[in-house]
């Protein structure tokens, strides 16, 4: 059996957080250590990683707290960061090892890949890219983490930048498309979990490329799993492909 090590849940009483303590406790190797929410002040002393789901704010001033006392590593799986917050969660992997994902499932992480290898191969000339997401009624950010991750692969295909080439939503007389443009659908509705289709589209066939998840425990599963993994790394900010080993050291 695996060494024990001991996991801090942030965002313990939301959604989320709720499915990785289910997860968490069928695992024999897990002690829960601390179980917390935004504007609580937690005690991360006995922590060896915390997994947060809970908002940009409160996973910011986690990394900055976790990066003052050098520790424990982090897995963070917020989405709808600001440019600034970004830069905090960088500056926080300079002193702790965090792992963060838009997108914990295995299967996410592999359409991306094929996202990534798709554009390369079509011409964006020809080829027009739609990413389409769904998710449920509570979700407050969009497009979503993942939508945006699949975006990145698609421009990362093109040797471009996401920001350089997304299209603003269509919503009124917009004009024609314009080629090598990377557009965003999003629905919000009922309780559906994830859906996430990559549409690649030319003048004479279309290529659809997607996931749905059918149980959030999914996510969590990933998230425990990156929490396995990050507990021993170095300093630094890594993703779901480091901890999968799809990325090349």
């Amino acid at each position: 059996m695996s060494a024990i090590f001991h996991v801090g849940i942030a965002g313990a009483r939301g959604r989320m957080g709720r499915t990785v303590d289910q997860v968490l406790d069928e695992r024999g190797d897990v002690v829960v250590a601390a179980r917390f929410d935004w504007g609580e002040t937690p005690d991360l002393s006995h922590c060896d990683v915390v997994i947060d789901f809970s908002t940009p704010a409160a996973s910011v001033a986690l990394a900055q707290q976790a990066a003052e006392r050098g520790g424990p590593a982090l897995v963070i799986g917020s989405t709808g960061f600001s440019d600034d917050q970004e830069a905090s969660i960088m500056a926080a992997s300079e002193k702790v090892a965090i792992v963060r994902s838009g997108n914990f499932s295995l299967g996410v992480n592999i359409l991306i890949g094929l996202v990534e290898h798709a554009a390369q191969r079509l011409d964006a000339r020809e080829w027009d890219v739609e990413v389409i997401e769904a998710h449920h009624r509570l979700k407050v950010d969009a497009p979503s983490g993942t939508a945006l991750m699949l975006g990145e692969a698609a421009a990362s295909g093109r040797n471009v930048e996401l920001q350089d080439v997304r299209s603003a939503p269509y919503d009124g007389i917009t004009g024609e498309r314009q080629a090598g443009k990377i557009g965003f659908s999003s629905i919000r509705a009922g309780g559906i979990v994830g859906e996430h289709t990559v549409l690649f589209a030319s003048a004479s066939e279309t290529l659809s490329l997607s996931h749905s998840a059918i149980d959030r425990s999914l996510f969590a599963k990933g998230a425990v799993a990156a929490a396995a993994w990050v507990r021993s790394r170095r300093p630094g900010l890594y993703d779901m492909q480091d901890v999968l080993g799809f990325r090349q050291a």
